[in-house]
């Protein structure tokens, strides 16, 4: 029995992940058709970056040969620019939930969040956004993490409903979070089978569970998540606070995502 090929293994283990991807593309309406026109964009900028990379020049040619995408279509599609959504009111609403969990004038003794007054000499909600940027009205921020989910605002103040950033009331940011959060992952992955790094991208698996011990485990999964989340999100706002203080803009090229996840389901689904 001949042993596959680097190409073959390559492809079997990206249509099994693209499983959930598809299925998902078609409860919201995109059929094959649309996924394979839209898919030679994403070869195209691949290519194009796999020659940058190699110090090759990006013409029509290698681009067509590279990518296996028609001439054609390539010049078609060379004019067109990837519409990337628009980020800067989650970034921001983002930026000021991760200052929330990890500032230590915004938690409580255990770390917990605190209920924040919108104006106060101490801690406040407007002091928390003006730690951030004093370009952005605090109303604005607001209002933004309450079209999101994220908080309710009441006579105490303004309270914080979820352990972190998890918009549950804005599709579309759910959608972006889902991309940007397993293009990292997946990044991470692809990066350590090709040799290029050495990231953190580990897993525990066990099978022959009840459903029961399934739900104790993700309870687990849950709190070490909330204690791994404060204490690396309080190291990264500070280096963050640190490097926006003493590092030249031109240095500042990183950025960083560590995450967690947990999934369950009928071991004898199929996963082809």
């Amino acid at each position: 029995m001949s042993t596959p090929s680097r190409s073959a293994v390559v492809l079997a283990s990206v249509l099994r992940l693209l499983r959930p991807a598809v299925r998902l593309l078609l409860r919201h309406g995109v059929a094959y058709p649309s996924f394979a026109a839209a898919l030679k964009q994403v070869f195209l900028e691949a290519a194009r970056d796999e020659l940058a990379a190699s110090g090759q020049k990006t013409t029509d040619s290698a681009l067509s040969l590279l990518s296996g995408v028609h001439r054609r279509d390539v010049r078609q599609l060379r004019s067109i620019a990837s519409e990337a959504p628009a980020r800067d009111a989650m970034n921001m609403a983002s930026q000021v939930v991760a200052r929330w969990l990890s500032d230590v004038a915004f938690v409580d003794d255990e770390g917990a969040p605190l209920v924040l007054p919108r104006q106060a000499e101490g801690p406040g909600f407007d002091a928390l956004v003006a730690a951030i940027s004093t370009d952005v009205r605090p109303r604005a921020v607001l209002d933004e993490l309450l079209r999101l989910g994220l908080v309710d605002e009441g006579a105490q103040g303004v309270r914080l409903l979820a352990p972190g950033f998890v918009p549950r009331q804005g599709f579309a940011e759910m959608v972006q979070l889902l991309g940007d959060n397993v293009h990292d992952h997946l990044a991470a992955a692809c990066a350590n089978v090709d040799g290029q790094q050495n990231f953190l991208e580990q897993a525990v698996f066990v099978d022959e569970l009840t459903p029961a011990s399934a739900a104790e485990l993700h309870a687990l999964a849950a709190k070490v998540w909330r204690q791994a989340f404060r204490q690396v999100m309080g190291e990264a706002q500070a280096r963050f606070d640190h490097d926006q203080a003493h590092a030249d803009p031109a240095q500042r090229t990183q950025r960083v995502r560590f995450g967690s996840y947990f999934h369950a389901t009928d071991d004898h689904e199929t996963t082809r």
